[in-house]
């Protein structure tokens, strides 16, 4: 049970610490689309995150599949300028014309997973126990991912329904916003390649 709780911390740690810009960002470009109301759905769109992410960490930290560090910190911020490209295109926010951010979610995910996997692959390895480090580790990234969600969400609920701002604006200014962060971040990242 020591084991679940502190990998359960630094799952927690890999999206709430103030060195995770990148995956709040990632966050906030996926949920930027999403209001209050759509929590059922966003609780979806962030599993599918912690699936994609959990899935590379479990091939990683088995030694099934690696790539360079360099290459996925450049990578990392380029999923997030996708993500937010692709709010840029959504123009009536129904559940079936945003259901491609499942996809990016998942997909992106995986990119996201390699991210941590190198030195969470060193601890994991050394445990007699992989199953409860890989659990409490996602467990901890899913409860911080939600918390980032919620925060938001609950942001959005306030600029779109209190203070009246057009939603399709809102997400292109919050979409812009995170893109101008995370190109910065991947051309910063271009040069160590």
């Amino acid at each position: 049970m020591q084991d679940f709780g502190f990998y359960f911390g630094l799952g927690w740690e890999h999206i709430i610490s103030l060195d995770a810009l990148d995956h709040q960002l990632f966050i906030a470009a996926l949920a930027a689309i999403y209001l209050l109301k759509d929590w059922k759905q966003v609780l979806i769109l962030v599993t599918a995150f912690t699936i994609g992410h959990s899935l590379t960490l479990a091939l990683s930290v088995l030694d099934i599949i690696r790539l360079n560090s360099n290459w996925v910190e450049f990578l990392i911020p380029c999923t997030i300028v996708i993500t937010a490209i692709t709010n840029l295109f959504q123009k009536n926010f129904t559940p079936r014309s945003i259901r491609i951010n499942y996809f990016i979610a998942l997909f992106f995910g995986l990119v996201h997973g390699m991210g941590f996997a190198n030195s969470i692959r060193f601890m994991l390895a050394r445990d007699q126990h992989l199953a409860p480090g890989l659990l409490g580790f996602n467990l901890g990234l899913e409860a911080g991912q939600i918390v980032v969600v919620l925060l938001i969400l609950f942001v959005s609920h306030f600029i779109v329904n209190g203070l009246h701002i057009n939603r399709r604006e809102w997400v292109i200014f919050l979409s812009a916003a995170v893109f101008s962060l995370a190109l910065k971040m991947a051309l910063e990242r271009v040069g160590s390649l």
